[in-house]
């Protein structure tokens, strides 16, 4: 402790007594636990998916089916998280699970595809959703020019990103605020949808089952959709080590949290059909917008506004999430992440870097392509490697039967997640073979940086000391230590 405190004063940093820490402190409950979750998956997705979800699927039964299905199959995958994090005592949630199960090879090529791509591109996905919903108050009745969303979108992750490096008080201030706002669309669609439902407003659910417009090509792409819209029940497992009694705190939390949102969704895309029929809500760039204009007439308006609150609650929520994600602090720990990246700002105590880094490569991306496109390419590398991980669990009761596992589902749970995500993974490669098959070439791509940058240990003296003086001069810049996690 002395030594690295000493290092930090010859760096011309500050010298911090030895009983001073530098760190990020959580301590989560049920309730809070609770919250995490529904706070994280309440947002952009169910804004997004629903027109994903019936163009793949093709009809609007099939849609609901999709819906109801993905929270279940979302409900497996957590339960199955929840033994994980329970018998692996450790923070870092995928990056971990796969590390015990597959070893560091596995673990890293999962790292390195989250940290260049599945990452920046889900940032993209949700800020691109704030971005055309915020102006469509503005374009009203035309539609948002394609660049003027982009350049909204740039604006909005820009503001976000430099809110999330200046300060942690006003984030979280900002967080609590746009989390309250995230239920009030929910509720302003369930609500009157209900009513209207129970009013006999029901001649768009007629023929909803048609055979002929069932696309089954196209499921996997839905199941993409529906998937985004639940995900977020993986986040509290990332911080398992500060989680109250986890045996109990993480299967109760998930099995709640799970229960509302899937009720919440399904209702809340019954309200969209009780007032849009199928072929609206395909036509519609903004399904939240064209159900306010059919329902609200000139109170429509309030309806996008909301709705961009609530994505940008989502970018901000996440942005907070990600930068002080646990795993940049465990794979620095395992060495396979320069350590600058999990280090935090001496005053403002905010993983500045992590921020730094994840920006040029999410503005990158969503120039690149549109929403769908997005979900497809990140999709693809998501449930690959969280398929991978429910896989190690089963793997782990067959090679290590003696662990402790305070929390245990029957096997069927873990089989038939990881079964539907390589399902969904390897024949998306068919339904989108552009989008899905650039994720692929990316995910392989991490086996030579694996050698490249860990694995092959003779690396010359210059290229070591190059980095060393790198990594310092980094620091010295952007006034970070590490953090004592």
């Amino acid at each position: 402790q002395y030594k690295v405190e000493a290092e930090k004063s010859k760096m011309g940093i500050f010298f911090q007594a030895p009983g001073d820490k530098v760190e990020l402190k959580k301590k989560v409950t049920l309730l809070r636990g609770i919250s995490i979750i529904i706070g994280i998956i309440i947002g952009a997705g169910i804004f997004i998916s629903p027109k994903g979800i019936l163009k793949n699927s093709g009809s609007v039964g099939m849609s609901l089916v999709i819906w109801a299905a993905c929270g279940v199959l979302s409900l497996f995958g957590a339960l199955s998280y929840a033994e994980l994090g329970t018998c692996i005592k450790k923070s870092g949630g995928h990056y971990t699970y796969i590390l015990e199960a597959f070893g560091p090879k596995m673990a890293f090529i999962r790292l390195w595809v989250d940290l260049i791509a599945i990452r920046p591109a889900g940032m993209a996905v949700i800020s691109l959703a704030f971005g055309r919903y915020i102006l469509e108050p503005i374009f009203m009745p035309c539609n948002v020019p394609e660049f003027a969303v982009k350049l909204a979108t740039s604006i909005g992750l820009t503001a976000v990103m430099y809110l999330n490096s200046m300060s942690v008080t006003w984030t979280a201030r900002i967080q609590v605020l746009l989390t309250f706002t995230k239920l009030i669309p929910i509720a302003i669609i369930i609500i009157p949808g209900m009513i209207q439902l129970f009013r006999g407003e029901t001649q768009n659910f007629e023929n909803a089952f048609e055979v002929d417009g069932i696309q089954f090509s196209g499921l996997p792409l839905a199941f993409y959709s529906g998937m985004y819209a639940y995900s977020g029940w993986f986040y509290l497992n990332f911080v398992t080590e500060e989680v109250e009694h986890p045996e109990k705190t993480l299967p109760l939390a998930i099995c709640i949290s799970m229960t509302v949102v899937t009720f919440c969704y399904v209702l809340t895309n019954v309200a969209y059909y009780t007032v849009m029929t199928a072929q609206e809500l395909l036509d519609s760039d903004a399904v939240a917008v064209t159900f306010a204009e059919k329902l609200y007439d000139n109170f429509s308006m309030v309806v996008p506004v909301l709705v961009s609150l609530s994505c940008l609650g989502s970018m901000n929520g996440g942005l907070f999430a990600i930068s002080r994600w646990v795993m940049f602090y465990v794979a620095s720990r395992e060495g396979q992440l320069p350590e600058i990246l999990s280090m935090i700002h001496v005053r403002r105590h905010t993983p500045i870097p992590a921020v730094i880094i994840l920006y040029p490569l999410t503005i990158l991306i969503l120039f690149l392509g549109d929403i769908y496109s997005l979900l497809n390419f990140m999709s693809f590398m998501r449930w690959l490697f969280i398929g991978i991980a429910v896989l190690g669990l089963i793997y782990l009761r067959f090679t290590r039967p003696d662990m402790e596992r305070p929390f245990k589902v029957p096997l069927f749970i873990p089989a038939v997640f990881s079964f539907t995500c390589f399902f969904m993974v390897f024949f998306s490669l068919y339904s989108d073979p552009f989008n899905t098959g650039i994720g692929f070439i990316i995910s392989m791509t991490g086996i030579p940086a694996y050698y490249i940058f860990i694995a092959y240990d003779k690396k010359p003296k210059w290229i070591l000391k190059l980095s060393d003086s790198i990594n310092r001069s980094l620091q010295i810049i952007m006034e970070v230590v590490p953090s004592e996690y």
